[in-house]
This record gives C-alpha cells, sequence and structure tokens, in this order.
C-alpha cells in the first residue's frame, strides 16, 4: 500500500470515530439534544425570515461553536470523571471551567440571534 493510500484510509478511520462520537454525543448527552433542537428551530427560522448569506454564515458558526465547545465539555467531564471518580475540588474546578466555555459560547449565540432576528420580528 502507498503512502498516500494510506493517508486516505487513516483519514477516512478518523472521520468514522468522529461521526461515532457525534452519535455518542447525540444519544447520550441531554444537553446536546437541547442544542440540536434549538438548532433546528433557528434554522428554520432562518428559512421563515428568509435571513442573508451574512446571517446564515453567522448562525451556523454560533451553532457549531456551541455544540462544539459542549461535546468538548462532555468530553472534559468524562476524562475528569475517569482520573478521579469521587469528589475532588480541583476536578469540580476544572468540570466548572470547561462548562463555563460552553456558558460563554451559548452567550455570544444569543446575543448574534438577538442581533439577526430583533429587527426582522419587530
Amino acid at each position: 500500500m502507498s503512502e498516500k493510500e494510506s493517508f486516505f484510509k487513516n483519514r477516512l478511520k478518523s472521520v468514522g470515530f468522529a461521526f461515532k462520537g457525534l452519535v455518542i454525543l447525540i444519544k447520550t448527552e441531554n444537553s446536546i439534544k437541547l442544542q440540536l433542537g434549538i438548532a433546528i428551530l433557528v434554522t428554520l427560522a432562518g428559512v421563515y425570515f428568509n435571513i442573508s448569506k451574512t446571517e446564515w454564515l453567522f448562525q451556523i458558526a454560533m451553532i457549531g461553536l456551541v455544540m462544539s465547545v459542549e461535546g468538548l465539555n462532555t468530553a472534559v467531564e468524562h476524562l475528569a470523571d475517569f482520573i478521579h471518580p469521587e469528589h475532588h475540588q480541583k476536578i469540580g474546578l476544572i468540570k466548572d471551567v470547561a462548562a463555563g466555555a460552553v456558558f460563554i459560547a451559548s452567550i455570544m449565540a444569543v446575543i448574534t440571534a438577538i442581533i439577526i432576528y430583533f429587527p426582522k420580528i419587530f
């Protein structure tokens, strides 16, 4: 097998692992389910209000940002629980900081949605 073939096969395997992780997130994490529901709602709102290409770009970026950071937060939580299953102050701090990152991304997404939809609704 040539180097190009193995590179391509490895990329395909990586995509497979990433897709598996996405499916696990959607099946097991309530926060991702909620965010996916919100993403569907704002997508439908985008179609209904006929938002511009630029607005679509910002909306899609915010959906991707929030869901990606939530995925990383979930990974941090699982890793922290694996390393130290019982309650520990430092592990709690790590989890809180990771959750804070999701909160920041969510606030930015809400602000973006307000900027896009407030003028269209009112």
